[in-house]
């Protein structure tokens, strides 16, 4: 990754306890279907306990796929909480997983996500009429005009064109 040479700067963080709390609930999830899964058939050995929480009820060994997929992304996003959208200068990141060049940034608005959430978007100039999801609004800490502001002060420095922008 490229802005491990630069300084970065932070624009917006997310909420730890949400993070936590979905943590938490995923992993009492995974747990409490592994066990129902692996429960009736523990008289037979471990072997079949396996072949039970894989092979056994498909909704429950999909339902159990998904709890460690909430589980995965609930960590990951905890991981980067403190670091969750900055820029280099050059590009736009979120996480460390997307980023966007700075100069393609035409705006941010808030949106309704694919969960129903509200959700800030980004507005890129790249031939396509879709918003990129930046941050759901329930998990952003601080304020929504402070991250909208930044994102677009950032942009426009590279532009050279001056953008009615308030940063607090």
């Amino acid at each position: 990754m490229q802005y491990r040479n630069r300084n970065p700067i932070v624009i917006a963080r997310l909420k730890g306890k949400p993070l936590l709390a979905g943590q938490l609930v995923a992993a009492l999830a995974l747990a409490g279907l592994v066990w129902r899964q692996a429960w009736p058939v523990r008289a037979d050995g471990v072997g079949e306990m396996i072949w039970s929480i894989l092979f056994g009820d498909a909704v429950a060994s999909a339902a159990i796929v998904g709890a460690a997929l909430a589980l995965s992304t609930c960590r990951r996003l905890w991981r980067q909480r403190d670091t969750y959208i900055f820029h280099d200068g050059a590009r736009l990141y979120r996480g460390s997983s997307l980023s966007w060049p700075l100069e393609a940034i035409r705006d941010v608005v808030i949106d309704r996500g694919a969960l129903g959430l509200p959700t800030l978007r980004l507005v890129v100039d790249d031939d396509s009429e879709v918003t990129r999801a930046l941050v759901p609004l329930p998990l952003l800490e601080g304020s929504v005009e402070a991250v909208r502001g930044g994102v677009l002060f950032a942009a426009s420095g590279l532009r050279g064109v001056p953008v009615g922008v308030t940063v607090n």
